[in-house]
């Protein structure tokens, strides 16, 4: 399955191949997933913390690569329960300024507050940095990165990990949400790790054959993405696309969110990419699983579309 249009396989041992194929296609643009020690979580420290009243909310650093500190935000709820919480990774959207700050309401910009929002209805939140926006600088040739998206993918496994050796998150099956960049990087972060059950983009995807303005060294293909897009004629050419990607987490729980009104990504395509995907939910029996909304709004993410996501991350894990 390399475009839309291809046939979708005619049983699920066929389709364990062509998953296989999708993630060495994905690995082979992006770099390779690194094989470092995740026999226990990541050193990590907390250098500030905060009570927001219905949850507490810790600035920390923890080390994904060895000598490399990562930036988060880490919310947990604030009563009394004994009870174990769901965890969520919230990945932030573009913020050339605020980056992670943009996801606990310390940005300035609104509908963006996703992670202390979840925090306020009961679950752990983490929210990585983004590498190369904001301050978060990262070597990432000199840590043996290709891509910019690998980095990104290899932080969220690791905060993942941290999160999981918390006695106060429930076992081993998180959510991942985001808008925009958090958008495609909560699918391409779920591909690289099974416990990701359920999976929400916002304004964060459609197929690379419509992505606007495709140019060398711009959009996709900029270092903190993937530069080897470059090697590639068109898009065409490219080895995997989206519905690939989401057709890779069946029978998982996910929802994309695209707006009519989005100026960065297609709707319609978005709508085929799911489509698409849909067929290999169906082969597993869980063509409920994948769904799609259009709401009536632009490049944003509105009250009214984060319930509905909240709501659907609830419905898987809770």
């Amino acid at each position: 399955m390399n475009h839309i249009t291809d046939p979708v396989p005619a049983d699920l041992e066929t389709w364990e191949a062509i998953r296989d194929k999708i993630h060495n296609a994905a690995q082979h643009v992006m770099g390779p997933l690194p094989s470092g020690d995740r026999s226990g979580p990541p050193k990590w420290s907390v250098f500030d913390e905060t009570d927001c009243g219905t949850y507490v909310r810790q600035s920390i650093t923890y080390e994904a690569d060895e000598g490399c500190e990562t930036t988060a935000f880490i919310c947990l709820p604030n009563d009394s329960s004994d009870e174990a919480r769901p965890g969520v990774l919230c990945l932030h959207p573009t913020n050339g300024e605020q980056g992670y700050r943009d996801v606990v309401g310390l940005s300035g910009r609104v509908n963006r507050s996703y992670a202390s929002e979840l925090a306020e209805e009961g679950f752990v939140t983490i929210s990585p940095s983004y590498p190369l926006m904001a301050d978060y600088q990262p070597d990432i040739d000199a840590l043996g990165y290709e891509s910019g998206t690998m980095k990104a993918i290899w932080d969220n496994i690791r905060a993942l990990d941290l999160l999981e050796s918390f006695s106060c998150v429930a076992g081993r099956a998180f959510g991942a949400i985001g808008h925009s960049l958090g958008g495609h990087n909560s699918v391409y972060t779920a591909v690289f790790d099974p416990r990701i059950e359920a999976v929400v983009s916002n304004c964060g995807l459609d197929s690379y054959l419509d992505y606007l303005n495709w140019t060398p060294g711009n959009g996709w293909s900029q270092k903190r993405y993937m530069p080897r897009l470059v090697d590639y004629d068109s898009p065409a050419a490219i080895p995997f696309d989206f519905h690939d990607l989401i057709a890779s987490l069946a029978p998982r729980g996910c929802l994309v969110s695209a707006p009519m009104g989005d100026s960065n990504f297609k709707w319609q395509s978005a709508a085929e990419v799911v489509r698409s995907a849909g067929e290999v939910y169906r082969l597993h029996g869980a063509a409920d699983r994948l769904q799609i909304i259009h709401p009536q709004c632009p490049h944003d993410f509105p009250p009214d579309v984060r319930r509905v996501c909240y709501d659907f991350i609830g419905s898987v894990l809770r």
